[in-house]
């Protein structure tokens, strides 16, 4: 997930909050100190982390609680509207006709993020082209272009003609039909002056509404830099953090947006065509503190093209058959990896920590249970109380498994129906849903 590290020892640090028989000065002083640790460790800067760490003690020990809302539940709320505070607001990219200019250094993942942008656009309906104008990296064409034909995308390049600008100039007159035209840059491996001028004449020409800069989570605090010097260029619009999936680093990349003036707009999360997400500083901070994402989740499974309508609001409602059960899972394979599905919902406490090894598991034990499902009958499918043991042995022998693999798919679906049941239920102690519903907009 998303910086794994920092979330889980925001978690900790807030689980001690909200299983606390009572909340005292001493108890906030020992959160506030994990809070800072775990900040530092993801490379977010001092002073940012030593602001945070005041407002939150001084909110934790003067504010009341509003009504309705318990000492822990306000101290965690505070804790998630500081965080908001501290990564920043949004940079909204609308979902219209436009013209974007990917910029960024070399190694950012600027090409691969060209195509993850037009796969973006693409799913919400938008006609969407890239142009090649990195003409400076032998093989930027090449992969640039793979990557399109993948998703089914128009590309466009002109393979060595070294003048980007006239490249640029002759894509964007090949590709005027299409709604959003993403125009991906040269880096280098360091901003020398032929970069920065060879941006400057792009621009010029390509008159783009966004001008996003693709930074690598890994950089860190050096992304200051960075950011900075390309604000100063061309005035950037937005930011594209990428590689947040694999870093420790990647709180030193968000805090160092302030640079340009702007707002993250889009995060990679992963190496596939779908793993870019808009960023939103509250759902960022949500799934962080293990809260969940749903707002994200039903997003995605809106853009799951599935043969029958998936009835997102049935996952938390709970009541299903097991030919609903199997278009869910279904639906959530296409979704993306299972470890992002299931950390974009609340299960609980402050969240479920699982290793990947444990998440390996899980996903291989819902493709066994997939093929289970395939050897039953639709009225077996609609009813699961009708399967018997002469059923059961006819199933596990049409599926190649165990009556017992059978057995446990059934406990399994009954246990699904409680357990998403009850993640509308209280967090620990704690009532989740009170909690998330007063968790609007982060104070100034």
């Amino acid at each position: 997930m998303v910086l794994d590290n920092l979330g889980g020892s925001l978690r900790g640090a807030l689980k001690k909050i909200a299983s606390a028989s009572r909340l005292d000065k001493p108890l906030v002083e020992e959160a506030v100190r994990e809070i800072q640790r775990a900040l530092l460790q993801a490379d977010v800067n001092v002073k940012l982390v030593m602001n945070l760490s005041d407002r939150i003690r001084e909110r934790a020990l003067d504010e009341k609680p509003p009504a309705g809302m318990n000492p822990r539940e306000h101290v965690i709320n505070i804790v998630y509207q500081e965080l908001i505070n501290l990564v920043g607001k949004s940079s909204e990219v609308a979902l219209k006709k436009q013209t974007i200019m990917l910029v960024g250094l070399q190694g950012s993942g600027k090409t691969t993020t060209a195509a993850k942008l037009a796969t973006f656009f693409q799913r919400k309906g938008l006609r969407t082209a890239v142009i090649c104008a990195d003409t400076f990296r032998a093989g930027a064409y090449d992969q640039l272009k793979a990557l399109c034909e993948r998703q089914g995308i128009f590309f466009y390049g002109d393979k060595g003609n070294p003048d980007a600008p006239a490249v640029a100039t002759a894509g964007l007159e090949a590709a005027r039909r299409y709604d959003v035209k993403i125009v991906d840059t040269a880096g280098r491996h360091a901003l020398e002056s032929d970069l920065i001028q060879e941006m400057e004449d792009i621009h010029k020409v390509v008159q783009a509404e966004q001008k996003l800069l693709v930074m690598d989570a890994a950089l860190g605090q050096q992304a200051s830099e960075q950011a900075r010097a390309f604000n100063q260029a061309i005035g950037i619009t937005g930011v594209i953090i990428t590689k947040l999936d694999g870093t420790a680093k990647g709180g030193g990349a968000l805090s160092a947006v302030a640079e340009t003036r702007s707002s993250v707009a889009f995060i990679g999360v992963g190496e596939t065509p779908n793993d870019l997400e808009r960023f939103e500083a509250d759902r960022f901070i949500s799934r962080l503190l293990g809260m969940g994402d749903i707002k994200t989740l039903v997003e995605r499974a809106q853009e799951v093209q599935v043969d029958e309508e998936v009835d997102v609001e049935s996952i938390m409602r709970g009541k299903f058959s097991l030919k609903d059960m199997y278009k869910q899972m279904e639906a959530m394979n296409k979704m993306g990896p299972l470890k992002q599905i299931l950390q974009m919902l609340p299960m609980g406490g402050l969240g479920i920590e699982l290793s990947d090894k444990e998440y390996q598991i899980t996903k291989d034990r819902l493709d066994r249970y997939r093929v289970i499902m395939d050897s039953m009958t639709d009225s077996e499918l609609e009813d699961p109380k009708i399967i018997t043991a002469n059923r059961i042995k006819r199933i596990s022998l049409g599926s190649g498994t165990s009556p017992e693999l059978v057995r446990e798919l059934l406990k399994s679906h009954t246990a699904m129906q409680k357990a998403i049941k009850g993640m509308r239920g209280g967090m620990g102690k704690m009532n989740m849903k009170r909690l998330m519903k007063r968790m609007g907009q982060p104070k100034g």
